[in-house]
């Protein structure tokens, strides 16, 4: 069974479970980390703890969920080996895997998606990474980490 691990926090409840339902019904062993409250919780520890879990070991990618996304998606993206996306559309979402590779995708609990962020998580799980030119892009990315400008 393919492993996921999801975080999130208080401004994105509502739109975690919703994703974790989904993964679950697609057959994903679905590890949350995330708050179920409307506790104030801080969005880089979430994204550390989701982050830090995924590094560990045995998942096939994280999401990561704040109100925005934005935040969340920063915050895992500064934690070495983390590639996240926060895709706005289906093809976005796609594009996410099959051309950066990435490991983690975060939502917005409080956006209006122009498209369902469930079929936007589907585009992204069923995609492929396509490697060639794009492999040699990622590990550009990849360089970049510790390092300055």
């Amino acid at each position: 069974m393919n492993k996921v691990v999801i975080s999130n926090d208080h401004g994105a409840i509502e739109i975690a479970q919703k994703l974790i339902i989904h993964l679950e019904k697609r057959g994903y062993d679905v590890n949350h980390l995330g708050v179920k409250s409307n506790d104030s919780v801080d969005y880089p520890d979430m994204a550390s703890i989701a982050c830090g879990e995924y590094l560990s070991g045995g998942y096939e990618f994280g999401i990561v969920c704040c109100g925005t996304g934005i935040g969340i998606s920063i915050s895992a993206n500064k934690i070495d080996g983390i590639r996240c996306a926060l895709p706005q559309n289906i093809f976005a979402a796609k594009m996410a895997k099959s051309h950066n590779n990435c490991n983690f995708i975060a939502f917005g609990g409080r956006i209006d998606y122009p498209e369902d962020v469930l079929d936007m998580l589907d585009a992204y799980i069923d995609e492929d990474f396509e490697g060639g030119r794009h492999a040699k892009r990622v590990d550009k990315i990849m360089s970049l980490e510790g390092g300055v400008c």
